[in-house]
């Protein structure tokens, strides 16, 4: 196929009016390498790398954690017809023969996009966000099911997955985090979150290895001038990337104007989504609790903001809603979290030998196709 006469997203952060050449699922460098010449003529459109959801737990009435593999090829499907394209599911804080479980499930998962007749975004990874989290910043995940980092439960849930969780929620603060993350940084990206932990707790876990926060801002101390607590310590990381819920409801947008600033390339839009996005109001589940939405906000029982019912492509349009210039928006949902995850050689941008994952959009960003 060959994508004519687009605004080609480059990965300078540039739009350049170019052709696109795909063979076999890549891109390639010229229309020599590609065997069927069929054109979709992008006259007018911005051509845009597929987006990369690497925090996620449901959508269209279904979710990850409730192990049902036909419900994941539901919520690849919702998430391929709205531009995300690669997904990380993402598991919540629930018993521990529970997350045995869904990762031993994910090891047989044969839903790929490739073996469906329904279109479906590709399995780049699992979130692995509980249960080694502090209860005192829990958010909505279940308090009773919350332990301490184990390094041996860790590799058992993804040693059952086929080594596939990129991405481990750790509380710095809890007992054994510092020595959990010396022991397997090099396996896996460890993200900093659902904490309380002070600057030099936070400080501390980065210098061990954690090069990631989950959703920045919530669940976490607020950055005080006296106390920056982990936003402080992460900011002045430079090999940290913070995932940030851009819904406008998580958080305002004067703060995801300065957390572009704080993490200058280093931001990674993130949905949070839960099952009840793509559905109706009502109630829904999320990891065992109750969790009741009207529009864009889910909360429990008591108030407590849980997920978002968004997805990331409508939280990139949000972004830049808020004054986040577009391109920087772009690159915060495709090229910072395929990064994030290490799997920015395979996908995340347009460039030749990378998976052809290709969007259609207008100048608006109204999504027009997804190749």
């Amino acid at each position: 196929m060959i994508i004519k006469n687009g605004k080609v997203y480059q990965e300078d952060k540039t739009f350049v009016k170019k052709d696109l050449y795909i063979e076999n699922g890549k891109i390639v460098e010229s229309a020599d390498e590609v065997s069927d010449k069929s054109e979709v003529d992008a006259e007018g459109l911005l051509v845009l790398p597929g987006l990369v959801d690497v925090h996620s737990h449901g959508a269209v009435g279904h979710d990850f954690s409730d192990g049902d593999m036909e419900g994941l090829k539901a919520i690849l499907a919702y998430e391929y017809a709205h531009g995300i394209t690669s997904y990380c599911p993402t598991s919540m804080t629930i018993e521990k023969e529970e997350l045995r479980r869904i990762f031993r499930e994910m090891g047989h998962f044969a839903g790929s996009r490739e073996n469906s007749e329904v279109p479906m975004s590709h399995v780049a990874g699992i979130n692995m966000e509980g249960p080694f989290l502090d209860a005192s910043r829990k958010g909505a995940h279940r308090d009773e099911c919350i332990m301490a980092p184990d390094v041996a439960f860790f590799r058992e849930c993804n040693e059952a997955c086929g080594n596939l969780i990129r991405l481990v929620t750790l509380a710095p603060n809890t007992e054994g985090a510092i020595e959990f993350t010396r022991e397997l940084h090099e396996e896996v990206s460890i993200s900093l979150g659902h904490t309380g932990a002070d600057y030099d707790t936070a400080k501390a876990a980065l210098e061990a290895g954690a090069n990631h926060v989950t959703h920045l801002f919530n669940a976490m101390m607020p950055l005080g001038h006296r106390s920056p607590g982990l936003i402080g310590a992460a900011a002045e990381d430079e090999n940290c990337m913070a995932e940030i819920i851009c819904d406008g409801i998580h958080v305002h947008g004067s703060m995801i104007r300065a957390a572009f600033k704080l993490f200058p390339g280093r931001i990674v839009l993130i949905s949070d989504s839960m099952r009840a996005t793509g559905m109706e109001n009502g109630t829904y589940d999320l990891g065992g609790q109750q969790v009741t939405v009207n529009g864009k906000l889910a909360t429990l029982a008591d108030g407590t903001i849980a997920g978002s019912a968004t997805n990331l492509y409508d939280c990139m349009r949000t972004a830049v809603s808020f004054g986040i210039p577009v391109e920087e928006a772009i690159a915060a949902a495709t090229m910072n979290p395929a990064r994030s995850i290490g799997v920015y050689d395979e996908l995340g941008s347009l460039t030749p030998g990378k998976r052809a994952d290709v969007l259609l959009a207008d100048d608006e960003l109204n999504l027009v196709r997804v190749l």
